[in-house]
């Protein structure tokens, strides 16, 4: 009854013990020795100006949300463009159907232009 999962089990077995062996000669074999340089944080070669845990000005967030709001934009449009291609009958249709959408779109980015959400000051 339980045979046809030896297989599976095996496998989760077999995936277990290589990553603990791979961990184990990693920690084993590594030159690594840690330092107070080595540790030390580091990004573009900048000293460290300030704690990780201060706080962001709102319009960072605006920026990434508009940015969220107009990336979906490109993932309705992947699939809208193989329909377009693949439905010759209703093109009149999606054609329509695109462009009001990219319209609005439009609008919405007019709106936060003229609001100044895109103004880093």
């Amino acid at each position: 009854m339980l045979q046809p999962y030896i297989p599976v089990l095996m496998l989760l077995v077999f995936a277990a013990a290589n990553a603990v062996l791979i961990l184990g000669i990693s920690a084993i074999f590594s030159n690594y020795r840690p330092t107070a340089v080595k540790s030390a944080p580091y990004e573009s070669g900048m000293p460290v100006l300030g704690d990780a845990r201060e706080r962001f000005s709102v319009k960072f967030y605006l920026v990434a949300m508009l940015f969220i709001i107009f990336d979906i934009e490109t993932v309705y449009m992947i699939p809208w463009a193989v329909a377009f291609r693949q439905l010759p009958e209703i093109s009149g249709v999606l054609l329509l159907e695109m462009l009001t959408f990219v319209g609005i779109l439009g609008v919405g980015y007019v709106y936060i232009w003229k609001r100044g959400a895109l103004q880093w000051d």
